[in-house]
């Protein structure tokens, strides 16, 4: 049983919602009645001499017990809470994964630009949608389908292109990975901003990738600037 933290530090979001006596099954089947999202099992984290290792079994795992067990995963996603409840009797500890493209799409953002975006939304009182925080430094902000086709040129309409900012959309034959999932040793993925029944009904990409975009360019001009600094610091310092 996996416990997702009760706050991000340094975040106006408000409070993660506790899932603390829940099960992954139920949390599982709590996705499909209540959001009526796809979901379907994926890997799960193994103890082995002490040291937690992704059931893949590939050393190394990028993304252990958070990724697709199976080739296939595309056909295992269901929105039927029994199927749901067969899979994560089988698999108890696997990690919840949503299917993306269908129900929604997700802009991906480096989760230091997520913070920067989020406080930008509230002061323009903008309709958020959910949002993941992943232990990997990502976060999810999750809008209506149809984002991965529309992204790319509204970011060009704005002036900047995608890899620079480190901004990516995942859509139809991507996935997402939903609390209290674990990722490796690094913690849980998180709520940032929790679903509501205030945001069920998402918001259009064109309604986010403003401050999206503005935020990446910043954290990614900061970055720049602590790199040169320390540079600057090293060379006075020979």
């Amino acid at each position: 049983m996996f416990i997702v933290e009760e706050t991000i530090p340094g975040t106006g979001a408000g409070h993660i919602p506790k899932q603390r006596g829940e099960t992954l099954l139920e949390t599982a089947v709590r996705y499909t009645e209540e959001r009526h999202w796809d979901v379907f099992a994926g890997t799960w984290l193994e103890a082995v001499n002490g040291v937690h290792r992704c059931s893949c079994g590939v050393t190394g795992c990028p993304a252990p017990g958070a990724h697709p067990a199976r080739s296939d995963w595309a056909a295992q996603a269901t929105g039927s809470a029994a199927t749901v409840r067969r899979m994560w009797q089988m698999w108890p500890t696997a990690s919840i994964l949503l299917p993306t493209g269908h129900a929604f799409d997700t802009i991906s953002v480096p989760d230091t630009a997520g913070f920067l975006a989020l406080a930008r939304m509230e002061r323009m009182e903008l309709t958020l949608g959910p949002v993941t925080l992943s232990p990997a430094g990502r976060m999810e902000f999750f809008v209506l389908p149809g984002a991965s086709t529309k992204v790319p040129g509204l970011i060009r309409s704005l002036g900047w292109s995608l890899s620079p900012l480190e901004l990516s959309v995942r859509g139809e034959g991507a996935y997402v990975a939903a609390p209290p999932t674990r990722f490796g040793s690094r913690g849980a993925v998180q709520w940032a901003s929790r679903p509501t029944p205030a945001n069920r009904w998402l918001p259009d990409a064109t309604e986010l990738i403003s401050p999206l975009a503005y935020a990446c360019g910043r954290d990614r001009q900061d970055r720049r600037d602590r790199q040169d600094r320390q540079e600057l610091r090293r060379r006075q310092g020979q």
